[in-house]
C-alpha cells in the first residue's frame, strides 16, 4: 500500500462506508463484521499513525521555509505562527483527525458488535436452537 496524502484519504472514505454500513444481525455476520473491523482498527491505527508523520513533516519543512522568514522579518507572535501552520497543513491535519475519528469509531463498534453477538447467542440458548 502506498502512503500518499490522496492514497490515505481514499482508503480512509473506503473505511468509513464499511462503517456505516448496517448490518441484518446474524450471528454468522456479526462474526464477521468483528473480524473485519478488528482489521480495521489495526489499519486505521497504522493510517493514523503514518498521517501523523505526514503533518510533523509537512509543519516542519513550512517552518523552515515560510515562518520562520516571516517571523524573522515581521516579529509574529508564536500564537499566530501555529495558525500560519495549521492553515499551511491543512489536509494533513484533517486526514489526521478523519483517521482518529474513524480508528475510535471502529473500536467502539466493535464493542457493540460484541455485545449484539453475545445478545444473538443468548436468545439462541435460550430458544435451545443451539449455536
Amino acid at each position: 500500500m502506498t502512503n500518499t496524502i490522496q492514497d490515505l484519504t481514499a482508503e480512509a472514505g473506503e473505511i468509513s462506508s464499511y462503517l456505516q454500513a448496517t448490518l441484518q444481525g446474524s450471528p454468522e455476520e456479526i462474526q464477521q463484521r468483528i473480524a473485519d473491523t478488528m482489521a480495521y482498527v489495526a489499519r486505521t491505527g497504522e493510517m493514523l499513525a503514518t498521517a501523523k508523520r505526514m503533518l510533523r513533516k509537512r509543519k516542519s519543512e513550512e517552518i523552515q521555509n515560510t515562518i520562520i522568514a516571516i517571523a524573522r522579518e515581521n516579529c509574529l507572535s508564536a500564537k499566530v505562527q501555529n495558525a500560519l501552520l495549521d492553515s499551511i497543513a491543512e489536509d494533513e491535519a484533517f486526514l489526521v483527525d478523519t483517521l482518529d475519528r474513524l480508528n475510535a469509531s471502529a473500536t467502539h463498534q466493535l464493542d457493540a458488535l460484541r455485545t449484539l453477538l453475545s445478545y444473538e447467542r443468548e436468545g439462541l440458548r435460550l430458544n435451545k436452537t443451539g449455536y
